[in-house]
């Protein structure tokens, strides 16, 4: 039953991240970086909650059918975001879409551990800037 509820909170989370007008969120650049997070735990905390939604590649391709469809975590749109920003999208959610907050069902740890293994897609596709 946890394990569900994690995925849907990465679910909605990982689809408030979508470059569908990401750029114009109101949410204010946040310069704090990814405190060490670790992408070995973060890639098995995605893999229980957001894959369903942002696929096992973070392009979104699983979701598609969301409206607005799910972040494609290997763009530049999302990595080009700071660890701040992409945090608080984590945490708090974005509202009117799939991207619920999950401040409830993980810990701050756990977040910026899937953070930093968001930010391994960046890498394999050459969409870190």
């Amino acid at each position: 039953m946890q394990t569900t509820g994690r995925l849907v909170a990465c679910c909605a989370v990982l689809a408030g991240m979508s470059g569908l007008g990401f750029s114009n969120l109101g949410v204010k650049e946040f310069a704090v970086t990814a405190k060490g997070g670790d992408p070995v735990s973060g890639r098995e905390i995605y893999v229980n909650t957001c894959i369903r939604c942002h696929g096992i590649d973070g392009k979104g391709a699983l979701g598609i059918k969301l409206v607005p469809p799910p972040a494609d975590l290997t763009s530049l749109t999302v990595q080009s975001r700071l660890d701040g920003t992409l945090f608080r999208r984590i945490h708090e959610g974005k509202p009117n879409t799939a991207m619920g907050a999950w401040k409830h069902a993980l810990s701050d740890e756990e977040i910026w551990d899937v953070l930093a293994y968001v930010r391994t897609f960046g890498v394999e596709s050459g969409g870190q800037p």
